[in-house]
């Protein structure tokens, strides 16, 4: 009997924690997370082990707390969409009370571990959070600007942790905040693309031109041309302790091309396996890039 209890108990904990990875999100604000450290390992003079467990505990509650708030927010519309009505309040496995009770926690616990590092990493923390919440969230049934709205929290991390590192704000961090802004519109409208059909059961509109069709190809190339001219910019010496040595850009010059290659594919074919490929080339881009400016500053 006890063997029962146990097991059943087992489950239930299973169950409650898959909800939680799933209400904040887990994999994203893991992503985040690594965005946040790998900007504080570009500003530290010298690297300390607190600080960067205070950003990642910190960051990821804030990014989890954003999650949370926006499912709340579009419970009903999640429950249209096939990708998002088995997510924990519209499946009914969470009250809205609960997930409100988690997100509160999340930035509670968020701001006080981003406070404890400087004023101004919680201040841009907090900016984060109620850009997601109240700018993007409700801007996305209204308009295919949301994207350029939600681009503003989602470049955020990796500005956030040079800013954890130093504790001022200038053109370092102002020069990784513009890459992962830029970065944001072929990754979003990619999936967007993707995803199209269902976003439109939920009402949401993520294309610029509302269409899978040219001028939203075209908007994709021309974003993902100035995230590159961005990602190469601290190899001239225009930003301050922000530096890039030559082979260092010339790889990050690489890895932006391959993603303007899957741009230009899409333009060509326009369908969801090109859209798909370029999705996959930003996520690998977003994840090699700033372990390259990490390693060329070590090296």
């Amino acid at each position: 009997m006890k063997t029962a209890v146990s097991a059943a108990k087992e489950a239930s904990l299973s169950l409650i924690f898959a909800d939680f990875k799933e209400i904040t999100k887990a994999r994203l604000s893991i992503s985040v997370v690594f965005s946040a450290i790998a900007g504080y390992l570009l500003g530290a003079p010298e690297v300390h082990w607190l600080p960067i467990l205070l950003l990642a505990f910190g960051g990821y509650c804030m990014v989890g707390a954003s999650n949370a708030y926006n499912q709340v927010i579009e419970k009903d519309l999640d429950a249209l969409m096939n990708r998002t009505k088995n997510r924990p309040i519209p499946a009914g496995r969470m009250s809205v009370n609960q997930a409100l009770v988690i997100a509160v926690v999340l930035t509670i616990i968020g701001l006080v571990c981003l406070y404890i590092l400087n004023p101004k990493t919680a201040m841009f923390g907090a900016i984060s959070i109620f850009l997601y919440t109240s700018a993007y969230t409700p801007l996305k049934t209204m308009t295919p600007l949301s994207v350029f709205v939600g681009a503003i929290p989602g470049a955020i991390p990796f500005m956030l942790g040079w800013v954890a590192a130093t504790n001022d704000f200038g053109i370092e961090p102002g020069t990784l905040f513009m890459i992962q802004f830029f970065w944001q519109f072929p990754h979003f409208w990619a999936l967007g693309w993707m995803l199209d059909d269902d976003y439109k059961k939920g009402g949401f509109k993520m294309l610029p031109t509302g269409k899978k069709d040219k001028g939203t190809a075209l908007q994709i190339i021309m974003y993902t041309i100035w995230m590159i001219l961005i990602s190469i910019v601290p190899v001239f010496g225009f930003t301050g302790k922000l530096e890039l040595s030559i082979p260092a850009a010339l790889i990050v010059f690489i890895l932006g091309l391959v993603m303007l290659f899957f741009a230009f594919k899409l333009y060509e074919k326009r369908d969801n396996p090109a859209a798909k490929k370029l999705m996959l080339a930003s996520v690998s881009y977003i994840t090699l890039m700033p372990l390259v400016y990490v390693i060329d500053k070590f090296l």
